[in-house]
Parts: C-alpha cells; structure tokens; sequence
C-alpha cells in the first residue's frame, strides 16, 4: 500500500447481471483529503462506494483501509469506515440519543463508553440539543446530520458519502459543507459522490472521475502542474487595448486575449516575483487595473474538460 494512502483499491471488477459495474478500477485516496468522486449516471461511483466499505464483494481486485485488507477482513474495515448511502432509512419512534447509542454497539461492538461516543457525536454534527428529540420530528437538514452522526458514532478514520447533500436547501447543503470541513479538520479521510459538482466546490482537496466503471482522472486540486497559470487583468473604465498592448510585449506572458465585461485573459509562466513585477509595468504603462487575479477553473470545468478527453 502506497505510504500516504488512506483508501488503496486496485484491479476491481464487478459486474451486475448483463452489465460491468466496475471494470478494473485503480483508485488511490491519500490520508486527510476530501476527494469528491464524480462521474455520469451509471458510471459505478454507488458501487465503487459499497466496495470500499466492504458491503460489496467485487469479483476481483484488492482493496485496502487504513491497512486492512477489506475482502479478508471486513469486519475490521467496518470498524474503521463510516458509510452514508444515497437512500437510508431511520428509525422514527427513537429518541436522536437512543438511535446514536444503538448505532455506536452496532458499529463497534468493543465501544468501551458509548454515552460519551454519543454525546461526542452529537456535538460534532451540531445535534446535542436534540438527543432527546423523536427522529421522527427531525427536519431534511437534520436527518442528513443524523445519518451523518451514525456513520461516525464509532470514531471511523474513512467517512464515505454517497449524494449526501441530495434534497437539501441551499442552507443546509451549506451547513453541511462546513460538516464535513470540520470532520477533515479533526482528521477524517472523506469520499464523497455526487452528480452536484458545484457543492463539491469549496472542500474537495482532490477529485477521482469515473465513467463506464474506470477511473478516467485523478489527481490533486492542489497540485501546481507546472508554472503556465492563468492570469486575469480587470480594466476600471472598461478599455481593454491598453492592456493588450502592455502585455503584448510583457515577458512571459501568452496569448492575451480581451474575454468580455473589461476583462484580459492571457498565461503567465513566470514565478510569483515577475508576476509582481508584470502588474507594476501595466500600472506604469497607464493601465487602469482594479483586479488582477489568478484565474481557477471550477470543478465542473475540471469534470467536463475531462470527461471530453476522454470520449
């Protein structure tokens, strides 16, 4: 297993009556990171996340949490992965504190203090004034924290999530956001699924594509691939061709263009102190910059751009 690998699968193949699911995957999920596992309907991505938290045999293949190997010894996996499916049940008639105390002897039976498991939970998930409420009174928002809350009532080190943000509002895809944030701060390794990549956009640290039951791409968000960025020069009065002009003979710069609304995009292959540099020249040439900024793409521009290449 590769040393800061958290998650490890190789080779996976599982195939539905008529139909392959999964068609030797190779993943690799490194320790802390948030990766958001996207791809088409159909694409294996529900699969691929009952695999990983050994409620699926695939036919062949490896998979490893954390160092245990999850087709010889599930049960340890189970101990050290938190699992949400897209669809879950609750149980109504239970108290939140009742429902988290069942969960943490069933997750783990050698809990040794379950009540304080709960109560940490529940602080975690932000459900500690509803220990005493009936599931059934929760809201959609709520019951999502509470899935959440019974995924890692037994303190896993891998959280997997499938569309968890699926049917919530605005304010509480948000609040879920800021969740699983803080899961990842505290030291939670998260995989999340979802057809929703702009939801994905504020957490994910890396980000695995699958179609057709592959992994087409994956790589790190935070990786520098190589010093060609992206830069943006915003013009306050509106007039692009002084900037053109400037950048037109600048060092280092690439193919400047006027993209609309005031805006110059160009590719800057400079280190950070030309850079510097470069924006004092185009304030000394007369150029009127009220931004100047590096230019990201989203992940859905990541995601389409891939998923291109690769039909």
């Amino acid at each position: 297993m590769t040393p800061d690998a958290m998650i490890e699968a190789r080779g996976l193949v599982f195939e539905y009556p008529g139909r392959l699911a999964l068609d030797g995957v190779n993943l690799r999920v490194r320790a802390g990171s948030i990766t958001s596992l996207a791809g088409p309907n159909g694409a294996g991505k529900t699969t691929l996340l009952k695999c990983l938290a050994a409620l699926a045999r695939p036919f062949s293949g490896s998979v490893t949490i954390n160092g245990a190997d999850a087709l010889q010894d599930p049960r340890r996996c189970h101990e050290s992965v938190g699992f949400l499916p897209d669809f879950f049940g609750l149980y109504d008639y239970l108290t939140v504190g009742d429902y988290l105390t069942y969960f943490a002897h069933a997750r783990n039976p050698r809990v040794k203090n379950p009540r304080n498991a709960v109560e940490l939970t529940a602080r975690r998930v932000g459900l500690s004034d509803r220990l005493s409420d009936r599931v059934g009174t929760l809201s959609r928002g709520m019951r999502q924290r509470l899935g959440i809350a019974q995924a890692i009532v037994h303190v896993p080190g891998v959280l997997l999530l499938d569309e968890p943000a699926s049917g919530l509002d605005p304010e509480a895809r948000h609040s879920l956001a800021l969740l699983l944030k803080e899961l990842n701060a505290g030291g939670m390794t998260i995989l999340v699924s979802s057809h929703i990549l702009a939801e994905l956009e504020d957490y994910s640290t890396d980000m695995v594509i699958l179609k057709d039951g592959r992994v087409v791409e994956e790589r790190s968000l935070a990786a520098v691939e190589c010093k060609r960025v992206r830069l943006a020069v915003t013009v306050a009065s509106g007039d692009t061709e002084p900037a053109l002009r400037a950048l037109a003979g600048a060092e280092d710069v690439e193919e400047a263009a006027a993209a609309g609304g005031g805006r110059v995009e160009f590719y800057f292959t400079g280190d950070e102190g030309r850079r510097c540099g470069l924006l004092k020249s185009l304030v000394a040439a007369g150029v009127e910059v009220c931004e100047f900024s590096v230019v990201r793409p989203s992940l859905q521009d990541e995601y389409l751009k891939r998923m291109k290449g690769a039909a």
